[in-house]
């Protein structure tokens, strides 16, 4: 695969993209070691303290497709067995599937075509070896249930049918996994099924091929709506400071106007236990907990845009008392870029922010973060817009960071020592 850019993107749109191209490793093949960033660059596109290992134009990503459009969510698969580590990178019309073993090197093996008409909103989670993909502004899609055991040995780039589908909804914003209890939690969900207000649509995946709807929560008076809508979530099994809580299953919703910190540890009578809110909002989008679930970092997709912050910001509230969450401070970043996904792995956070690209802020004092490095994917423009980099996952064993940007395609990054 090419680890030089591509054509770049000038809009985040459903739109064709590029003609097939034949590998470009120049005639040695591939350095061994990507494209380290220096000098601000790596591969051409701008960075500082994170290397280029590869990067996959958009027209690469599948041989069987002449046109490719938008890339969307990403998150990752290692199997148990072979140790061989995959991305799974949603797009427009399915699942592509990379394995990313060698991350100089990485091959697309698979695609999983979508349930649906194209939509350009697709997510996907892992549990027990099994994707969960689901599509939004797609009616009918569900969710797919593709068991990634059957990557083993794959050859040659293969088109996947799905092992299950789950019906009880039908479009569907995004999903998470509590992967230590076994439960999904599909939200934003809408267009049929049941919606649970757009809230926690709760899903037993313990028997990964045999889901079954297992309950709702949605908290009435948050979201635009004020139906309970969900935009995202973090679930996990409580292990912070507040006594209270302790051991029970907590999903940290993302509700468009607040954040709404709930216990579903009993499917059948899910609970409140606190709403955070801020006064200059603009779409409260997503967050991810700190590993000690003492702080909850979290994005703005709005705020740069409505000018409610001069550039992107990133908040972190202190959850210490989950009663009582509480914003504690605001990291800027250097441009006004419009914010997207962002996860925690260790003292860190990888934040996707759409044109800027991917920015890693150190949280080793989560109340006074900086920035470590980062990768520009669209390097046209950093203004507030929703072109460049959708998602990223950081939680490779072998250090890979895999990113998606809307129309550059994908990048195998990592960070500096």
């Amino acid at each position: 695969m090419t680890r030089r850019p591509g054509g770049l993107a000038i809009l985040f749109a459903l739109a064709a993209c590029g003609d097939v191209a034949g590998p470009d490793a120049g005639p040695d093949g591939p350095d061994p070691d990507g494209d380290p960033c220096a000098n601000g660059s790596a591969g051409g596109f701008p960075c500082s303290g994170v290397d280029l290992l590869a990067h996959i134009p958009l027209h690469e990503l599948d041989p069987t497709r002449e046109n490719l459009t938008d890339l969307t969510d990403v998150w990752g698969w290692t199997d148990p067995d072979t140790g061989d580590e995959y991305a799974l990178v949603g797009r427009d019309d399915g699942l592509a599937i990379v394995n990313v073993t060698d991350p100089v090197n990485p091959v697309p093996v698979g695609h999983l075509p979508s349930a649906a008409p194209p939509s350009g909103w697709r997510d996907v989670k892992v549990y027990a070896d099994h994707a969960f993909v689901v599509a939004d502004a797609a009616p009918g899609h569900g969710i797919q249930v593709l068991d990634l055991t059957r990557l083993r040995g794959l050859a040659e780039f293969t088109v996947l049918d799905a092992d299950a589908h789950y019906t009880e909804v039908s479009s569907v914003h995004n999903i998470a996994i509590n992967e230590e209890t076994g439960f999904a939690y599909s939200v934003g969900n809408n267009t049929g099924g049941t919606t649970c207000g757009g809230g926690l649509h709760m899903i037993d995946v313990r028997t990964p091929k045999s889901p079954s709807f297992a309950g709702c929560f949605a908290e009435p008076g948050t979201g635009q709506a004020g139906t309970g809508y969900t935009h995202d979530a973090h679930c996990v099994v409580y292990r912070g400071p507040d006594a209270d809580h302790a051991g029970r299953e907590i999903c940290v919703g993302s509700n468009e106007t607040v954040v709404v910190i709930a216990d579903v540890t009993d499917k059948d009578a899910p609970a409140l236990i606190s709403i955070g809110s801020y006064p200059d909002y603009g779409y409260v989008h997503q967050g991810w907990l700190s590993e000690d679930h003492r702080y909850f970092f979290q994005d703005d997709e709005a705020d740069e845009l409505m000018g409610n912050a001069p550039r992107t910001r990133m908040l972190v509230w202190d959850v210490t008392d989950l009663d009582d969450p509480v914003v504690v401070t605001e990291h800027f970043g250097p441009t006004g870029a419009t914010d997207h996904n962002l996860y925690v792995s260790g003292d860190l956070v990888y934040h996707s922010n759409y044109a800027f690209g991917i920015r890693v802020i150190d949280v080793s004092d989560p109340e006074t973060p900086f920035e470590r490095g980062f990768f520009d994917t669209h390097p046209d423009s950093d203004d507030p817009s929703f072109r460049g980099s959708w998602s990223n996952y950081p939680f490779f064993d072998s250090g890979t960071i895999v990113v998606t940007s809307a129309r550059e395609g994908l990048f195998l990054l990592r960070l500096q020592p």
